[in-house]
């Protein structure tokens, strides 16, 4: 009896494991859509276990385009149960491939807001209108440029549950279109980051005041731009390193963050 109590306990502890990896798959696919006239190419991860709709989260590339960075972190959201796009503000086809390329793909649309917020907007538009999103709890994540991106979505008007920056610009044209700002914001900073002076930082706290958003700001001390991107230099005195632990920590808190802006109900 011993025996066969253990061989039944034993398959059925392989049954209640196994489905992790057999029932649990993240599916992934390359999505086109649109701004206007121009063709934007999209990653869409999501888990399809599930039939039902689910929030949905959008990633905003860095300053080089569309990479495996963004790829691989829509799809630990698809993994946390949401429905993520990692989104092309560029265009497609249009993929940096060094950083002199990368700074004037930047500088094309953080010189033109209004056409950066545009290409953001569609990316979300495409995310809300997805049969898996649930259109009333999205929010929207960033890096570098990315993180400047869905700050600017915000101001937008967009209707977003919240937005994520990660070592993000924080600086824009017109701090009154704060007042326009939906969601909850997070931002997520190197305090030795020599890419947003602490000019733009105390900018930032002042507009968010000024229009009452309800916003958080952690500010990691000893960190320099791009702490998340393990790609990045890793040279503090250049101003971009990696940091593993804060990248785990940051992770942490935008968990924290969406697991309270996106359970929100009215």
């Amino acid at each position: 009896m011993k025996s066969s109590l253990a061989s039944v306990t034993l398959t059925t502890l392989v049954a209640l494991l196994a489905p992790q990896s057999a029932w649990a798959e993240i599916r992934t696919e390359i999505v086109e859509y649109r701004d206007g006239d121009t063709v934007l190419e999209g990653y869409l991860a999501y888990d399809d276990a599930r039939t039902t709709p689910r929030a949905g989260v959008m990633v905003v590339h860095t300053w080089m385009g569309l990479t495996d960075f963004e790829r691989e972190r829509a799809r630990e959201l698809a993994e946390m149960g949401y429905v993520a796009l990692a989104t092309d503000i560029y265009g497609q086809g249009v993929r940096p491939s060094n950083t002199d390329e990368a700074s004037a793909q930047a500088t094309l649309y953080r010189e033109n807001r209004a056409l950066l917020r545009s290409r953001a907007n569609a990316g979300l538009d495409f995310l809300q209108q997805h049969p898996l999103t649930e259109v009333d709890r999205t929010a929207a994540i960033g890096y570098c440029f990315g993180g400047g991106t869905v700050l600017e979505l915000a101001r937008s008007g967009a209707s977003v549950a919240g937005v994520v920056s990660f070592h993000g610009n924080l600086d824009t044209p017109d701090p009154a279109d704060a007042a326009n700002i939906q969601g909850h914001v997070l931002v997520l900073h190197g305090v030795d980051d020599p890419f947003v002076p602490i000019e733009d930082v105390n900018a930032f706290i002042t507009e968010m005041q000024t229009a009452n958003v309800d916003w958080q700001m952690v500010m990691y001390g000893n960190a320099v731009h791009s702490f998340t991107d393990p790609k990045a230099n890793d040279d503090p005195f250049e101003g971009t390193a990696y940091d593993p632990q804060l990248d785990r920590d940051s992770w942490a808190t935008m968990q924290r963050f969406f697991d309270e802006v996106l359970n929100e109900r009215d």
